[in-house]
């Protein structure tokens, strides 16, 4: 009994009444979203609220399992169910079948659909939580960056290939994570800027592109040397080189690009800032350098990333948001609805099974992807508050719990189920209110699906259980 007691008294019950909460409130409005009055019984398996309950009960089952499994199995064994997760990743490019367009489910007779990448999730954050935790890791060398990459890159490029971008997107997020424990701050504005790039490149012209990142490169060395006129004629030079080359070149009957022509004129000047920096021992020069190439690469690779990586649904979408093109019948016709949805409910909402955007099913994955638009459309302001709010107890509860921890591991697991499950909220939200592009990621414990809810659970519990023991 003692023994017991000890268990009961370590569990943080307030994570676990929080998740009960909100899985429960996840089950009402997939019964709203899919409601059939000729099939009005709960326990319908033939409805999807009948399935979630099944999920349901076997989520109870795994967090009751994932609590009785000694806490100290999750840091030994990290390493093994990593690799183990890895290789049923692979499986499905064996065993998978395709949905929408991405080759990431394996179907199991009699329990359904199985999306191995949800649960890698979970396996990537044991195994960087136990790589990081190690005595002999360390953010200030190289060694310490690569081996955080080879981890986390090794299930993203799977997932790329089958295609699954928003899985990869989620992986993504572990940054947060990593910069809590020591990770570059550097890393953080590098990748917005190649976010902030990429967008910009899909709006602007190659030659705006180019134009401004010389007008960073020219910003950064006046900051630099404080070097005025030296600036100002640097950026005569070039405007000079690049016109001469372009009318050159179209001069012997050949055409290329103004924006290549300048890309061509930087780099001609290259040695000259090579030399300067040698002799005037300035390192930084080379950073300039190397962000300008590094820069101009990746504008040159957007395209081809675009057309070549993304599916053509991404694609549409994120047109559709950033305003280069608009189907409002076509790709943009769930955001449109679920837009509607939400702005229909007001403040209080329409009440529960009566609204009429989801009673008459004018917003497909209603159930899944869009499931917040049941929440705004039957709960309103109000019911959305309340979501979120939970939400936001949910993760505050995490952060407060993974910085008291005294073992490097469970405070670096419990940044990581913080950063995955902030990514899922905001990401999920903003989809389903246009402000980020539908790319197929679930509301945590709302969504309806097995793979979603185990996987969120599993993650949470492994939490709760390891953090018990402080």
């Amino acid at each position: 009994m003692a023994r017991k007691s000890d268990f009961a008294s370590g569990i943080d019950w307030t994570l676990v009444l929080i998740y009960l909460v909100l899985v429960f409130m996840g089950w009402m409005n997939i019964y709203a979203a899919v409601f059939n009055e000729e099939h009005y019984s709960i326990f319908d398996l033939t409805q999807r609220y009948g399935m979630q309950l099944i999920w349901i009960a076997a989520a109870v089952v795994l967090a009751i399992f994932t609590l009785a499994v000694d806490g100290k199995f999750y840091y030994v064994f990290a390493y093994a169910l990593y690799a183990l997760s890895i290789l049923l990743l692979l499986s499905v490019f064996v065993l998978g079948k395709e949905v929408n367009g991405a080759k990431s489910w394996i179907f199991i007779r009699g329990v359904g659909g199985i999306q191995p990448a949800e649960f890698v999730k979970v396996t990537t954050v044991l195994a960087l939580a136990r790589l990081m935790s190690s005595y002999d890791f360390t953010f200030k060398t190289i060694r310490g960056y690569l081996k955080v990459g080879a981890l986390l890159g090794l299930p993203m490029l799977i997932i790329l290939v089958q295609p699954d971008v928003g899985s990869v997107m989620v992986f993504m997020a572990l940054t947060l994570m990593l910069y809590r424990e020591g990770m570059s701050g550097w890393v953080l504005v590098i990748m917005a800027f190649a976010a902030i790039l990429f967008i910009l490149t899909l709006k602007l012209s190659m030659l705006a592109i180019m134009i401004g990142l010389v007008v960073i490169g020219l910003a950064a060395l006046f900051f630099l040397l404080r070097k005025g006129v030296v600036i100002l004629g640097l950026a005569a030079v070039i405007a000079t080189l690049s016109t001469s080359i372009f009318f050159l070149v179209k001069a012997v009957h050949l055409e290329i690009g103004a924006y290549v022509s300048l890309v061509i004129a930087v780099l001609m000047l290259f040695p000259f800032a090579v030399i300067y920096a040698l002799k005037q021992k300035i390192r930084s020069i080379f950073y300039i350098l190397v962000f300008f190439v590094t820069s101009a690469g990746l504008a040159y690779s957007v395209d081809y990333v675009f057309d070549n990586v993304l599916e053509p649904h991404h694609q549409s979408r994120i047109k559709d948001l950033l305003g280069i093109e608009s189907d409002p019948l076509g790709w943009g016709y769930n955001l449109n609805q679920s837009k509607v949805a939400i702005g229909s409910g007001g403040f209080l909402g329409k009440g529960f099974l009566q609204g009429t955007q989801t009673k008459y099913n004018f917003v497909p994955e209603q159930s899944t992807d869009f499931i917040f638009c049941t929440v705004g459309e039957e709960w309103g302001f109000v019911g959305s508050a309340i979501v979120i709010s939970l939400f936001v107890v949910l993760l505050f509860r995490i952060q407060r719990t993974a910085e008291r921890q005294k073992q490097a591991f469970a405070r670096m697991y419990g940044y990581g189920v913080l950063s995955i499950l902030f990514f899922h909220l905001v990401v999920n939200i903003a989809m389903t209110i246009g402000l980020f592009p539908v790319i197929g990621i679930p509301l945590p414990f709302f969504s309806y699906g097995g793979s979603s809810l185990w996987s969120f659970t599993v993650l949470l519990f492994v939490f709760i259980k390891i953090s018990s023991d402080r």
